[in-house]
């Protein structure tokens, strides 16, 4: 059963996996007919199959949100083929695990491009669909570690800090539009993200469960079910916020 008036289109980037895909099966699940941008195609091609094969509407694109034409033929390939997106999730991200003086200028940038100018990018392409509906939904993913910082990390809070300031301006500047910007910054999320990182004895899963109050790693379900509410028809009061999904470990 659709939780809107009427059937709406979802645009995830990152959605080929982990929590981009929890929350494009999620939405799917919502009713939305939802299109998976995603850097790896054949990821986002098997997610949207996966989608389809348990009853819903589903798009799977090969699309690098640090390029612009591309996101705009991949946005109008979405109108085309399954309808206006009014329902935008920036998860597409590029962690870094380097220490600050290490730190390159092409590394800084690059972490920027994804996690930050490629969420201006996506709501910008996406936006002018929003405003002629006079509806719109837009749920950008961030980090925890924009609380406190996080060591070794500088490039990528820095780029999600940039996040959590573009979703609360995006708020006010199109809340008269009907347009509501949240962002959902998480805590530890057992992803293959974080995986690759304690594989590389970057993080340690079990250190984070210790020191969360909950005493567990999160899931990406965790996060797909804020998201899900925050793109909901009753959600139209609420704008402009950080939601943190993080166990207790940062309020």
């Amino acid at each position: 059963m659709s939780d809107w008036s009427e059937p709406r289109v979802a645009v995830v980037t990152g959605g080929g996996s982990g929590i981009g895909l929890a929350i494009a099966e999620r939405l799917a699940h919502d009713g939305a007919a939802v299109a998976i941008f995603d850097l790896d195609g054949d990821s986002a091609e098997a997610a949207a199959k996966g989608i389809e094969a348990q009853g819903g509407r589903a798009l799977g694109l090969k699309v690098d949100v640090t390029d612009r034409p591309g996101i705009e033929a991949a946005v109008a390939e979405v109108a085309a083929g399954l309808g206006a997106p009014l329902i935008l999730v920036n998860n597409a991200g590029l962690p870094s695990f380097t220490p600050f003086l290490d730190i390159k200028v092409e590394h800084w940038n690059k972490r920027l491009d994804v996690n930050l100018t490629g969420t201006f990018h996506c709501c910008q392409v996406v936006l002018p669909h929003m405003i002629e509906a006079g509806w719109g939904r837009i749920v950008n993913i961030s980090s925890s570690s924009t609380h406190s910082g996080t060591p070794r990390m500088a490039a990528y809070v820095a780029a999600k800090s940039g996040v959590v300031g573009l979703t609360k301006t995006l708020a006010l500047e199109f809340g008269p539009a009907g347009i509501t910007v949240n962002t959902i910054p998480p805590g530890g999320i057992d992803t293959p993200m974080l995986r690759a990182a304690q594989s590389g004895g970057r993080l340690d899963l079990d250190a984070i469960a210790k020191m969360t109050p909950v005493r567990r790693v999160g899931r990406p379900d965790d996060i797909a079910a804020t998201c899900s509410f925050l793109c909901r028809e009753e959600a139209g009061y609420i704008t402009g916020q950080v939601f943190g999904v993080n166990g207790g470990r940062n309020t």
